[in-house]
């Protein structure tokens, strides 16, 4: 049953119960009593409801009739399962990864069966939108797409995910969706807590202003309440898009597991990789994200000199650092940011004795974890530079996510029986409280 035979059935459901109610108030010849009343009101609520969702649904419906009905390649309307963007991009399902779902689409089985037996000759055309053009993946070179193009057999299997980074960042900041290409959001610049115990008023007398100064001056035993403050600002950040495609031979079109992994552990890969450099390190200029490195208010924490020794120094320098998030942020920092290199001299530092703090090579060491907060390591930080903070307080709206399309009409592809898979993403980012978060200086003085 489709989404409109459903909603009219609940309409038709609701209003069904509403006037068996009313009937046998009328043929009782009384008023309703209370519980039907109740029940009454909820049906016509749920009826209501349902209308207004058919009316949505029809609208849809015939928006998306409208936009089939301007030509092939704009259709909408969900197919096995599939649904697009309107700007015709597949959007993947949840259920699985955006290779798997990219193999399962219409659209992947849709080239397919324009290739015969299954594969792309130097005739067969490939519909989707222009790209550009960059470094080649081939079908058969044991050096690039043919390297992803192996016999069914059982042994060693490696993937790209060896020349990848673990990407963590999303995880701990919030998250949300938008539908718009603008976000503007309230940022929190400072905070003033003057609440206090308040006597009584003892007088009914007004401020007074003072004779020199003409400033208002309350009177003893007035009542006041002091006053506290709450500074913010509107901040309008756009939504960007990143993106990037690579090329790949007719032939390597036609072999569902290389595209797979060429989509999961190499394009979607990529957009997410960069979208945490941007949020770390993105300067706000051009298209880049305004990133937590460039956010004016953000908290510093110089090297703290006192202790014995820099990896005495640079513990106490990351303590420090995580007391200004509760002290002066007023927030509970959730994570640390480090460069790889920094974890490892933290991993590394010794006592007096040159014995580890962490344990040394037979323990955990710090890998996941630093006075009592996990530590996420990214490249995307600057080596001899931390972060730490309440996280929950930076904002990452996602606009589209991961989508893929696929062309063979740019520049010459054609001819050389060639096609562009490109992978593009759409979000926004935002520091919602600079203050929860305290930069870290990591270099020794």
């Amino acid at each position: 049953m489709d989404k409109i035979e459903e909603l009219k059935e609940q309409l038709k459901h609701h209003l069904l119960q509403a006037q068996a109610l009313a009937k046998k108030a009328e043929d009782e010849d009384r008023d309703f009593t209370d519980s039907e009343r109740g029940q009454v009101t909820e049906h016509m609520a749920k009826a209501k409801e349902a209308k207004e969702g058919l009316e949505k649904a029809k609208a849809s419906a015939t928006m998306r009739q409208a936009l089939a009905d301007l030509g092939e390649g704009v259709e909408l309307d969900e197919k096995g399962g599939e649904r697009r963007t309107p700007s015709g991009l597949i959007v993947p399902d949840a259920k699985g990864s955006l290779g798997e779902s990219f193999v399962k689409s219409e659209a992947y089985r849709g080239l397919l069966a324009t290739a015969p037996r299954g594969g792309f000759g130097a005739k067969s055309r490939v519909q989707s939108m222009p790209a550009s053009y960059k470094s080649l993946v081939t079908g058969a070179s044991d050096t690039s797409g043919g390297a992803f193009v192996t016999n069914d057999m059982r042994g060693l299997q490696v993937g790209l995910d060896l020349f990848q980074r673990p990407l963590r960042l999303r995880d701990v900041v919030a998250n949300g969706t938008t539908g718009s290409d603008t976000i503007e959001y309230v940022r929190v610049t400072s905070t003033t807590n003057n609440a206090a115990p308040v006597a009584e008023a003892t007088s009914s007398a007004g401020p007074t202003a003072n004779t020199t100064t003409g400033a208002l001056e309350t009177v003893a035993g007035g009542g006041y309440k002091p006053e506290s403050g709450l500074a913010v600002a509107k901040v309008t950040t756009p939504v960007r898009t990143i993106a990037h495609w690579i090329p790949i031979t007719k032939r390597a079109l036609s072999d569902a597991a290389q595209i797979r992994t060429l989509i999961d552990s190499f394009l979607r890969y990529g957009l997410e990789e960069e979208l945490e450099d941007q949020m770390i390190s993105g300067d706000g200029t051009g298209e880049n994200f305004e990133g937590l490195a460039n956010v004016s208010g953000i908290q510093t924490q110089a090297w703290d000199a006192t202790g014995t020794g820099e990896d005495m120094q640079r513990l106490r320098t990351l303590r420090k650092a995580k007391t200004k998030v509760y002290t002066v942020g007023r927030s509970v920092p959730n994570a640390y940011l480090l460069h790889p290199s920094d974890v490892e001299s933290i991993d590394l530092s010794v006592n007096g004795n040159a014995d580890f703090y962490f344990g040394g090579p037979g323990a955990a060491g710090t890998a996941t974890a630093l006075w009592g907060l996990p530590v996420i390591q990214t490249e995307a930080v600057p080596a001899g530079t931390g972060y730490v903070g309440d996280f929950r307080k930076a904002m990452l709206w996602d606009r589209e996510q991961a989508s893929i399309t696929v062309t063979d009409s740019h520049a010459d592809f054609f001819v050389r029986n060639l096609v562009a898979i490109l992978a593009e993403m759409r979000a926004a980012f935002g520091v919602i409280q600079p203050s929860a978060f305290v930069e870290i200086d990591l270099t020794s003085a």
